[in-house]
């Protein structure tokens, strides 16, 4: 409760914003649904295939190079010079209909004020197949993807320069909600305010900066609906 009552003084902060930008997984769904598990063992198979190591190893690598450049993939791009493409296409074959549509998420969504973007460090299509199954694909201007970032990943501050570059963004009139409390520091640092979801996902207190994090909430739904009507009740 501590969370959410912060967060609801810092809602009256919020008449500034017109941008909304959300990372994709754990934050837009419920990380219960475990959608990067799968995603996880795809990642394994990929990298035993390509190394031709045992299921161990595989992991072992996997997590080397996602805590040392971010994601995986940008680990194997570095030392085994993968084509990405290929590595997104075959790690985000999975079954996306384990979520149930959100209907209520959608409205909220609508309801906010000013533009909403999406910033993952996935690809736009497997991004698009997500916000399709929650039905949320409406609310959304755009998906700021790997691909976009030029295969940087967020925590690289260069990603998320591209972000403000290419769609036009200031980043004082603008929010960003991420599980991953380490991909908040460089947002805050250009000035952005930052929405750390503290809801249980892999790695997601690693590097938890309290000077970077402006709002604390377990879950995003409960926060965007007081948020809705304080914004409804002010204008």
């Amino acid at each position: 409760m501590e969370c959410y009552r912060l967060a609801y003084m810092k809602q009256n902060n919020l008449s500034h914003i017109n941008t909304w930008i959300f990372d994709l997984d754990n934050t837009l769904y419920d990380p219960k649904y475990n959608l990067f598990g799968q995603i996880d063992v795809r990642m394994g198979e990929y990298i035993q295939n390509i190394m031709t190591v045992d299921a161990p190893e595989a992991r072992r690598i996997q997590k080397h190079y996602f805590q040392e450049h971010g994601t995986t993939l940008r680990g194997l791009m570095a030392h085994q010079g993968i084509e990405p493409r290929h590595f997104l296409d075959y790690v985000h074959d999975i079954d996306v209909t384990v979520l149930p549509p959100d209907l209520e998420l959608a409205q909220q969504l609508a309801d906010l004020p000013g533009r909403k973007l999406v910033f993952t460090n996935g690809d736009e299509p497997y991004a698009r197949r997500v916000m399709n199954q929650l039905q949320i694909s409406a609310a959304f201007e755009a998906v700021h993807c790997i691909i976009a970032m030029d295969y940087l990943p967020k925590p690289d501050a260069r990603a998320y320069a591209g972000l403000l570059s290419a769609h036009a963004v200031d980043p004082a009139r603008s929010i960003f909600f991420e599980d991953m409390a380490r991909n908040l520091s460089p947002a805050k640092a250009l000035g952005m305010t930052t929405v750390w979801l503290d809801n249980g996902s892999e790695w997601g207190d690693r590097d938890a900066l309290p000077d970077h994090i402006d709002i604390k909430i377990p879950g995003l739904q409960p926060w965007l609906k007081q948020t809705v009507e304080h914004l409804k009740a002010h204008t």
